[in-house]
């Protein structure tokens, strides 16, 4: 059994950029990605500013080197771009040359194609586009894409559990390897737009009519945001030799079961996936550097999340910050595109700032960082993902020595 998980690829793509060039550019320019909609129809546009990516679907089929025949749902575009990127940058040559699989997350799936589509199939009289995109509509359809076009055979399987998806996906993979089953795994998530999830969250009145301020005393909800991020893991022995970008040194996952789209208000289920994540880690609450929070903007979240950490920390919390204020809160992708943060705030000693953030909770100890922070030693990252139904996960990030 491999006792160490290894990163060797990175790969992301969101509202701050096509790739983690760009992504960085953004973050050491304060520039958010938040703003109108612009790719789907929706009587909210104007009303809720997202975190879109700025290419059609056509410029995304592009991009992943892709002809105009393979054009796909814009879930499985985003979540092959992403992809590609990580197993380019892990160096990886023949993806056969060891046990590789993919273990993918996402939320929304197909249906920001299929929703437009959906009165041509209850038409008997009709047999257009949705013949083509009706399979897509389900989680599966886009690992199976992503694995297809990478040559992936060995292994692939999809997890949808809200927005803890991806760091879900993330924990899979490594138990695949720990356990001898895998000795590569390419994971992480991808999530699009639709109109489903903006009415979805337009009725549980969580988003905010203005840039989301994660930690706010006077915050007024959350942006939707779009991208996917993807990590490549591998054992100690696949990666020997190779440029180690971090390691994945703890992860842990419970479930409050509090309610179906509340987290629990004193952070139950955060403080035990904390706890756990500590736990594998070996390391103390003190050890942790930088946490890159769920932090979506929510009254509900960012109090719940924020009492389970001054519960962890006893009161002594690290920089801490919520990057959702730049991305917007991409569903079932936000943990592994906070990964990639995660990785590059090791990698890069840097600290990204808590966007738009002026007011303190009064409920915690800890103000969020609000300022970019360069050449601060970064060894260990603790990065929370929070899901629907109490689904709860943490990662740790750590320094390769």
């Amino acid at each position: 059994m491999s006792s160490k998980i290894y990163i060797t690829g990175i790969g992301v793509i969101s509202a701050i950029g096509n790739d983690v060039a760009e992504t960085l550019a953004s973050f050491e320019q304060l520039s958010s990605g938040i703003g109108e909609l612009k790719h789907i129809r929706s009587r909210h546009k104007g009303v809720v500013p997202v975190g879109e990516i700025k290419a059609t679907n056509a410029e995304l089929t592009a991009m992943a080197g892709l002809g105009p025949d393979k054009e796909s749902t814009r879930t499985a575009l985003l979540g092959l771009i992403a992809a590609q990127q990580a197993v380019k940058s892990a160096g990886i040559k023949n993806i056969k040359e060891l046990r590789t699989g993919i273990v993918s997350a996402t939320s929304v799936g197909g249906m920001g194609i299929t929703e437009n589509l959906w009165m041509d199939y209850l038409d008997p009289e009709k047999s257009g586009p949705w013949l083509k995109y009706i399979e897509a509509h389900e989680c599966g359809d886009s690992t199976e894409f992503i694995a297809d076009a990478l040559g992936i055979k060995e292994y692939l399987t999809t997890i949808s559990t809200a927005c803890s998806s991806s760091a879900n996906a993330i924990m899979f993979g490594a138990r695949l390897i720990k356990h001898g089953i895998l000795d590569r795994v390419i994971v992480g998530g991808t999530d699009s737009m639709s109109r489903f999830t903006i009415n979805g969250f337009m009725t549980l009145m969580i988003l905010d009519k203005e840039e989301c301020k994660p930690f706010d005393s006077q915050r007024q909800g959350l942006n939707l945001g779009e991208g996917a991020g993807f990590i490549v893991i591998e054992s100690e022995k696949a990666a020997k030799g190779k440029e180690i970008y971090a390691e994945l040194s703890g992860y842990g996952n419970s479930n409050d079961a509090y309610h179906q789209t509340a987290s629990s208000p004193d952070g139950a289920g955060a403080f035990l996936a904390m706890e756990k994540a500590l736990k594998v880690s070996g390391l103390k609450p003190s050890d942790i550097d930088y946490i890159n929070a769920h932090g979506t903007g929510t009254a509900i979240n960012d109090l719940s999340e924020g009492t389970a950490i001054d519960r962890i920390f006893s009161n002594k919390v690290p920089d801490i910050s919520s990057t959702k204020a730049f991305t917007g809160h991409t569903l079932g992708a936000c943990a592994a595109i906070e990964a990639v943060f995660s990785i590059l705030a090791i990698k890069h000693n840097i600290i990204f700032p808590n966007l738009n953030y002026k007011n303190p909770m009064h409920e915690l100890s800890f103000k969020p960082t609000i300022s970019l922070k360069i050449d601060k030693k970064i060894n260990h990252v603790l990065s929370n993902s929070f899901g629907f139904g109490g689904n709860t996960s943490a990662l740790i990030f750590s320094r390769h020595k």
